[in-house]
């Protein structure tokens, strides 16, 4: 029986016998977190071999220089044919950055911010801008947009990907509309792939902010948990199709492809774009770490190979998945208390309970020794309007950790559900 279809005498047993589990659960003195989308350890270990993949005769590139040494701002050219494919570009049409794509994000805004794009008035000499949101979304995207006063309006995830209707309209509206955050492969946290349609009408967009830029951070481009993946179309393709390559900046890297702390990130954009942005660039570094670029290339030696690598990735984390499927399918899907999108790849699972119970779940689990990632995190300004998204990571747990941790968390969306019904 659905708990909506439950009477109150019915309801209130289901809820002791749910808070009853849940103080056995607390008695145990817990700790396991499940608040970020980390690799865990045996995800770490494939790429233990790139600390000492290199010779004293690796360091001189193809063009002569030594990667030990200054130069070469935006990547040697064999990490260049490394990551173009990874993320759909030319050769041209890219730059190597250090560790870290989100920090890449964040150059790429303040530059807008401060100096503008290609000859457009910086974004600090507006009174207001504004950056549409798909929701539930990526946190940390919105965490780059409010730290420089942007105003973030919410779009509708779809399951064909954002409400390309109201983008449509609001872009073609509103000047002070600057950009988009997409995550359009595995979308962070639904694990919705745009359809074909969608990136189309992506690339064919027509803003009247002639320095409007679809931020497509296809961070999980590789990151699959089946054999038979779906892909997405190339947006930097379809816009050249329609003459719109400027719109779309891409970004990537490989901080879930072999180390967080010491990876690659990478930018692809149309050659004006590129070429733009290394003369502010310039101004800040002369050069990322081209040894750990050399790594990597030594590493993977061809695109190729990095697929066969991410194989192994997907032997480690399909199983991890499954679990937390298995148990949401179990134990909450018979009693209708929650939805959830089964993803293909990424690192994350979307949960929605009953409007108004994220927030009492999180909290519940927390007392009880599991972290989750906060409620409402998953929307602009922490603001979920409905208090019904949990984003569930199950990459960091170990095995048993993650199955302890999945059993209390049902238990906890049980009891919630309850009490909302119950009006406590």
């Amino acid at each position: 029986m659905e708990l909506c279809q439950m009477n109150k005498e019915q309801l209130t047993a289901f809820k002791n016998e749910a808070q009853a589990l849940y103080n056995d659960f607390k008695a145990q003195g817990l700790s396991l977190d499940m608040s970020r989308g980390k690799p865990c350890t045996e995800q770490l270990n494939l790429s233990l071999y790139l600390l000492d993949v290199l010779s004293e005769d690796d360091f001189i590139c193809e063009n002569g220089l030594d990667a030990r040494n200054y130069g070469m701002l935006d990547g040697i050219p064999s990490a260049k044919r490394l990551f173009a494919p990874m993320i759909g570009v030319n050769t041209d049409e890219i730059i190597i950055f250090g560790n870290s794509s989100l920090n890449a994000m964040f150059w790429t805004v303040q530059t807008a911010y401060t100096h503008g794009i290609l000859g457009e008035k910086p974004w600090r000499m507006y009174d207001k801008v504004k950056f549409l949101c798909p929701v539930p979304g990526y946190d940390r995207h919105f965490s780059v947009t409010e730290f420089f006063g942007v105003e973030m309006i919410n779009i509708p995830m779809l399951e064909t990907g954002p409400d390309m209707d109201m983008i449509e309209k609001l872009v073609a509206e509103d000047e002070t509309i600057k950009g988009i955050w997409c995550v359009p492969q595995y979308s962070n946290p639904d694990g919705i792939s745009y359809s074909d349609e969608t990136v189309k009408r992506f690339a064919a967009l027509k803003p009247k902010a002639k320095d409007f830029r679809i931020f497509w951070d296809n961070a999980y481009c590789i990151h699959h948990l089946t054999d038979k993946p779906s892909y997405i179309l190339n947006i930097l393709d379809e816009a050249k199709k329609c003459g719109n390559e400027n719109i779309v900046y891409i970004f990537g890297s490989t901080s879930k492809i072999t180390f967080p702390g010491a990876g690659v990130a990478v930018m692809g954009a149309s050659k004006e774009n590129v070429e733009s942005l290394k003369k502010f660039l310039g101004i800040s570094i002369i050069s990322y770490d081209k040894i750990n670029q050399l790594r990597h290339v030594k590493f993977f030696g061809t695109y190729e190979n990095m697929l066969e690598h991410m194989k192994k990735h997907t032997a480690i984390l399909a199983p991890r998945f499954n679990a937390v499927i298995e148990a949401l399918e179990a134990e909450i899907a018979p009693l209708g208390i929650g939805s959830w999108v089964n993803p293909e790849g990424g690192y994350f699972i979307s949960f929605n309970s009953l409007p108004g119970c994220a927030k009492r779940i999180v909290q519940l689990c927390k007392e009880a020794g599991v972290v989750l990632t906060g409620a409402g995190a998953t929307y602009p300004y922490g603001k979920d309007p409905e208090d019904k998204n949990i984003r569930l990571a199950p990459t960091y747990p170990t095995a048993d950790e993650l199955k302890k941790a999945m059993e209390l968390f049902v238990i906890c969306v049980k009891l919630a559900s309850a009490e909302k019904l119950l009006g406590e």
